[in-house]
């Protein structure tokens, strides 16, 4: 059942993820960057950089199990998800942003991913059995990710009509694909669930809350305005759980690796919406051209 779960229904499940992101994207997107270069650099920075950083300090400071700590930091490294999307139109974000985040994301992850999973293993799991994310291997992580993408956008650019109408199911559908890799994930692991839950879910709280504070405070202080980081905060906070357990049960022939990816996109969705609520614009902010005009 374990092989079934990992070598066809989740690349076919992460296929799937990564054809919905695609019919959303054209080539716009990518050139977008020119629109938004202060946000994109500002959240980059953040996301490449800063929250790997800060996730190894998490799982230093906390004395993670090495497995778990290396499950973390590959859950770091993996770009947003694009539920993201979702949550910022809901809370005010700039959603173009979003979008153009999302996909330069995606193509930086090919690069950046495999760096930090590797210097993870190292770290953590030297002298074990565990081969880290070899040439080969990433390239089916690109060939995973990017191929949907691109037939997505391809999809896309032949009919704007037909890509705008399954990109609803293809949402939906990729949400019900989630929850059942998570499921799988845990079910397969369910003697040590507990275990997990108690040693994984600390971490992946305060990972999260971090990353969410993070992606929304520090475009404030670079002076961009509310929208634009809220986005950022959604795109920061919210990672593509999928691709994760997917590197890690698949790539990495490690169950236990995915946990921490598995716990952390179930506390996302319920921080995220908290988060969100308090930092969305008041209706004071809102009416407030209104009254000066």
């Amino acid at each position: 059942m374990d092989s079934v779960l990992t070598q066809v229904f989740l690349p076919v499940a992460l296929g799937i993820v990564m054809l919905g992101l695609g019919l959303g994207l054209t080539v716009a997107d990518f050139k977008r960057i020119v629109v938004f270069p202060k946000a994109v650099l500002v959240a980059l920075v953040c996301q490449v950089l800063l929250l790997p950083a800060v996730c190894f300090g998490l799982v230093l400071l906390l004395d993670l199990d090495p497995t778990l700590a290396a499950g973390m930091m590959l859950l770091a490294a993996s770009p947003g998800g694009t539920t993201a999307n979702l949550y910022s139109h809901l809370f005010g974000g700039n959603v173009a942003l979003n979008v153009t985040l999302t996909a330069v994301n995606s193509v930086l992850a090919i690069f950046t991913l495999p760096l930090v999973v590797n210097f993870a293993l190292n770290h953590f799991l030297s002298g074990t059995d565990q081969i880290g994310l070899q040439f080969g291997k990433s390239l089916q992580v690109f060939a995973i990710v990017l191929i949907p993408v691109a037939i997505g956008m391809f999809i896309r650019h032949c009919s704007v009509d037909f890509a705008d109408r399954m990109q609803r199911p293809v949402r939906i559908l990729s949400v019900v694909v989630l929850v059942l890799v998570i499921v799988g994930t845990l079910v397969s692991e369910k003697d040590n669930i507990a275990t997990y839950f108690a040693d994984a879910g600390l971490v992946a709280l305060l990972f999260n809350v971090i990353s969410l504070g993070v992606g929304y405070f520090l475009p404030r202080l670079a002076g961009l305005d509310r929208g634009d980081s809220v986005a950022a905060a959604m795109e920061i906070g919210i990672h593509n759980g999928t691709l994760a357990i997917f590197i890690a049960t698949t790539l990495l022939a490690s169950t236990a690796l995915a946990v921490p990816a598995a716990v952390y996109s179930i506390i996302m969705f319920f921080t995220a919406a908290a988060f969100g609520y308090l930092v969305r614009p008041t209706r004071s902010v809102q009416a407030e051209p209104a009254l000066t005009d």
